[in-house]
């Protein structure tokens, strides 16, 4: 009876160390940090812009034949780390707009964290998840209409 609760007692104790550390106001913003940055890396060493990589394709372009509203991320996302706007406009320009609305995002949510006061963001706004349905897809058309000024989006 003893062993069973002293197994109790130590899984109480984990978990109110886990809840402790869950709750200091920089362990959230350090583990979102924490994982960008293991992808940047990951997406920085396998270099997307060079064919026969070893990052994958996208898998919509591949079965299907289309090109999605997230192809080009990866190479985009490489064309930023290497600060060349211009070639990441051109591989996803949506995406662009959208890293840019993440980091606001994540900016507010840790002076929310760390000051306690609530900041309005764009994911507040009335028609923003109407807006971004019509944007993405509104891209995913534009980028597979086969005439030749579209074709410039294909990536």
């Amino acid at each position: 009876m003893q062993d069973e609760t002293d197994h109790v007692d130590l899984t109480g104790r984990i978990f109110a160390s886990a809840g402790r550390c869950a709750a200091h106001p920089v362990a959230g913003p350090a583990v979102i940090v924490a994982a960008t940055a293991a992808v940047g890396a990951v997406i920085w060493a396998g270099d997307p812009t060079t064919p026969g990589g070893h990052l994958p394709t996208c898998p919509t372009k591949a079965l299907l034949g289309i090109v999605c509203p997230g192809c080009g991320s990866m190479r985009m996302i490489y064309s930023l780390m290497h600060g060349d706007l211009g070639a990441a406009l051109h591989y996803n320009a949506v995406g662009v707009v959208a890293l840019a609305l993440l980091a606001w995002s994540f900016a507010a949510y840790c002076a929310r964290l760390w000051t306690g006061r609530r900041r309005r963001t764009w994911q507040h706004w009335r028609y923003a998840s109407t807006t971004i349905l019509v944007v993405v897809v509104g891209w995913f058309v534009v980028r597979n209409i086969p005439v030749a000024p579209f074709l410039s989006l294909r990536v």
